[in-house]
C-alpha cells in the first residue's frame, strides 16, 4: 500500500516491516507499539494505524480504536484467523467499526480461501457481531506481488480493488466540524528539542498553532495551555502545519504535562471527551535493585531512585501497566497483561543501561463474595500426533481442561484447545517445546476470571546452585554436568548463590564449579581430555519462565543471570557440608583374641 501510493522514491531502499521501527520489534518479529501514517488515493487521504496483534499489548489497541472508523482484518489464506486475532477483532466490533477482511498470501499453492472465509465468519458469530458487521467485504490479495481482487482467481494488476473497498466500505470520520474544539490524546511521544508530543484525532472544531486551549480530564479538572507546534502525518513524515480541521490525526507540541486520555478543548466552551478505558492487568512481578556481588559492573543506573523514576515514567504512555511501591523502599510491583508485556519493559530498560533484579511472575487474583477467583486463558496448541500424548499429560498436570480437538491439514497435526489457569501457563512454553521436541506451537488468549483451580506444580526439577564464588573451570564442570544441565561454561565468573544449572532431580543441589585440579609431582605423557556438554542458552523470557518463588533474575545491559533470593536461603536447605571435598569415617575394631 505504501509503495503503490508513491510514499517512497523509485530508487529508495525500503526495509521489510517498515512500520515496525523499534529494534525490539524487528528482532522478535512482532508489533509492540501502535504507529500511524497516511497515504493518498484519488484525492482521498487515508490514515493508517498499525496495531499489535498479541493480547499482552491490548492496551495499545484499546487506546487507538477511537481514532479510526474501520479496520482491515488480514488473515492467512492457509491458516485462517489466528487465536490472537480474536482479541483485537473483539475490541473493534465492540466499537462498532466496519471490517474489511483481507485474505492475504492467496498465491500460496496450499491456499484454501473458502475455508478461511467461513472460519472468519464463524469467528464473527462467536464474537456477537451485528448483522451489518457479519456482511463484511472480502478482498483476496498477495502482498508480496502487490495485487488484489474480489475473487481469488481474478487478481488485478495492483491493490486498486483494496483501495476502492476502503473508500466505499469505511465511512468518513464522525465529527462536529463547527463544534467547540475537542481532541483526545491517545499517544505520547517525546522529542529532545520539542518535549512531549501528544497524538490524537481532532473530533470537533479547528486546531491552530499558537492557540490558547484548555486541557481537561474526565473528572472535570482543567488547566490551561498553548499550542506550540502543530503537525499532521503525510506519507511517512510528520509535516508542520498552521491549522488542522476536525477528522484528521495530528501531533501537538507545547503542553509539557499532558497525559494520555486527557482532552485538548476550547478555552471557553470546551468539554472533556470520555477517557480511555483499558482492561485490568492479570500478572505482576517485583522489581528491585541489584544486590548481587557483581552489582555496578555493567549497568549505568543501579539505584532505587533511578529504578523508580523509570518505572513511573513508563506509566505515562503504557496505560495497561501499573506500578506500586513494594514492601521495602527498593522494591516495586509492576503489573501487566502478561509475562511478555512486562518482559518487553525489562528488555527496554536493560538496553537503556539499567541494572536490577526481577522476581517470578505471579497472577493477580480477585475475591468476589468471599470466593477466590483467578484469571483463566484459552490455550491453543498445534502439535503433531506423535507428541500429542506428552502435551496432553503436561496440560492436565497444570489444571487445563480440553474443550476442543481437531485435525489440521494433512501433515498429521492436531489442534488442541484448553481452558487453563494463567498460573499453569507460567513456564509452559519451554515445557511444551521440550515435550514435543520443538514442533508444537502455543498461543494463549485471556478469557475471564474463574474459581480457584487448586494447587499445582509447575516445575519438577530443582536448580544447581554455586556455593563458592570465582571463575568456573573445565575440571569442575566436567563432574558437575553429571548432576544436570549447566547454564555456564568454563571461564565464567560466578558468585555464591548463583543458579548455574538445572538439577536432574527435585530439590536444589549446591556445587562448586570453581575448584581447580590439584597439582601433583606425577608426570604424565598425556593429560586426560575433558569433554563438556554445550551449556543451555536461556534468554530473558526463558529465565523469567524458569524461576520459582525463591529465585530471582539479575538483569544487566550485558548479562542475564539467575540466583537464589537471599530471603529464602534458609528454606532452600543448601547444605554447607557439601563444601568439603571428602568426609572420612574411621571405625576401630578391637583385636580378636584366640
Amino acid at each position: 500500500m505504501l509503495k503503490q501510493t508513491k510514499v517512497f522514491r523509485d530508487n529508495q531502499f525500503v526495509q521489510e516491516r517498515i512500520m515496525d521501527s523499534n529494534d525490539l520489534e524487528r528482532e522478535r518479529g512482532i508489533t509492540i507499539l501502535s504507529k500511524n501514517t497516511s497515504v493518498s488515493y484519488k484525492d482521498t487521504k487515508i490514515n493508517i494505524i498499525d496495531t499489535p496483534g498479541h493480547s499482552d499489548f491490548g492496551g495499545e489497541v484499546e487506546r487507538i480504536l477511537n481514532m479510526v472508523e474501520g479496520i482491515l482484518l488480514v488473515v492467512d489464506s492457509v491458516e485462517g484467523p489466528m487465536p490472537q486475532t480474536r482479541f483485537v477483532l473483539k475490541k473493534a466490533l465492540e466499537f462498532g467499526h466496519a471490517v474489511i477482511v483481507v485474505v492475504n498470501k492467496i498465491d500460496r499453492p496450499s491456499a484454501r480461501p473458502e475455508f478461511v472465509v467461513n472460519s472468519t465468519f464463524e469467528l464473527f458469530i462467536e464474537l456477537n457481531a451485528t448483522d451489518e458487521q457479519c456482511d463484511f467485504q472480502v478482498i483476496y490479495a498477495s502482498g508480496i506481488q502487490g495485487k488484489a481482487g474480489l475473487t481469488p482467481e481474478n487478481l488485478g494488476d495492483d491493490l486498486g480493488p483494496l483501495f476502492e473497498s476502503i473508500t466505499r466500505c469505511i465511512p468518513g470520520p464522525h465529527i462536529e466540524k463547527d463544534g467547540a474544539l475537542q481532541m483526545l490524546a491517545t499517544n505520547i511521544e517525546y522529542d529532545e528539542h520539542k518535549g512531549r508530543i501528544a497524538i490524537g484525532r481532532l473530533h470537533a472544531g479547528v486546531l491552530k498553532k499558537g492557540l490558547d486551549v484548555k486541557v481537561c480530564t474526565s473528572e472535570d479538572s482543567c488547566r490551561y495551555g498553548r499550542i506550540g507546534e502543530l503537525y499532521v502525518y503525510d506519507k511517512f513524515n510528520r509535516v508542520p502545519v498552521e491549522s488542522v480541521e476536525a477528522g484528521d490525526i495530528c501531533a501537538v507540541c507545547g503542553i509539557g504535562d499532558i497525559q494520555i486520555g486527557e482532552t485538548i478543548a476550547d478555552k471557553v466552551f470546551g468539554k472533556p471527551l470520555p477517557s480511555i478505558k483499558v482492561e485490568e492487568p492479570t500478572v505482576k512481578m517485583s522489581f528491585s535493585i541489584n544486590t548481587s556481588p557483581f552489582v555496578g559492573r555493567e549497568g549505568k543506573y543501579v539505584t532505587s531512585r533511578n529504578l523508580r523514576d523509570r518505572l513511573y515514567r513508563e506509566l505515562e504512555r503504557n496505560l495497561a501497566m501499573k506500578v506500586e511501591d513494594g514492601e521495602t523502599a527498593d522494591t516495586f510491583i509492576v503489573s501487566g497483561r502478561g509475562t511478555l508485556h512486562i518482559t518487553i519493559l525489562i528488555e527496554n530498560m536493560r538496553r537503556e543501561g539499567f541494572e536490577f533484579m526481577v522476581g517470578p511472575p505471579k497472577v493477580i487474583n480477585k475475591k468476589v463474595n468471599d470466593k477466590l477467583l483467578e484469571p483463566y486463558e484459552i490455550a491453543t496448541v498445534e502439535v503433531p500426533e506423535v507428541h500429542m500424548g506428552a502435551v496432553v499429560e503436561l496440560l492436565g498436570k497444570r489444571r487445563g481442561q480440553m474443550f476442543d480437538m481437531e485435525g489440521v491439514g494433512s501433515e498429521g497435526t492436531t489442534l488442541l484447545k484448553y481452558k487453563i489457569p494463567t498460573r499453569g501457563l507460567l513456564g509452559l512454553r519451554n515445557a511444551i517445546l521440550t515435550a514435543s521436541r520443538g514442533t508444537a506451537i502455543l498461543n494463549t488468549l485471556f478469557d475471564r476470571y474463574g474459581p480457584w483451580a487448586g494447587d499445582m506444580s509447575t516445575r519438577d526439577q530443582g536448580s544447581l546452585v554455586a556455593f563458592e564464588g570465582g571463575t568456573s573451570t573445565s575440571y569442575a564442570i566436567s563432574s558437575s554436568q553429571d548432576r544436570g544441565q549447566m547454564f555456564i561454561g568454563p571461564g565464567v565468573d560466578v558468585y555464591k548463590g548463583q543458579i548455574i544449572g538445572i538439577h536432574q532431580r527435585p530439590g536444589d543441589l549446591a556445587l562448586n564449579v570453581c575448584k581447580k585440579k590439584a597439582a601433583t609431582n606425577i608426570r604424565s605423557n598425556k593429560e586426560q581430555s575433558v569433554i563438556l556438554d554445550t551449556p543451555l542458552d536461556y534468554s530473558l523470557d526463558d529465565c523469567i519462565e524458569y524461576i520459582q518463588e525463591d529465585e530471582l533474575v539479575e538483569v544487566t545491559p550485558q548479562s542475564i543471570r539467575m540466583c537464589k533470593n537471599p530471603k529464602f536461603t534458609k528454606k532452600t536447605r543448601i547444605p554447607e557440608l557439601l563444601a568439603c571435598r571428602w568426609v572420612v569415617h574411621v571405625h576401630f575394631v578391637p583385636k580378636q583374641t584366640s
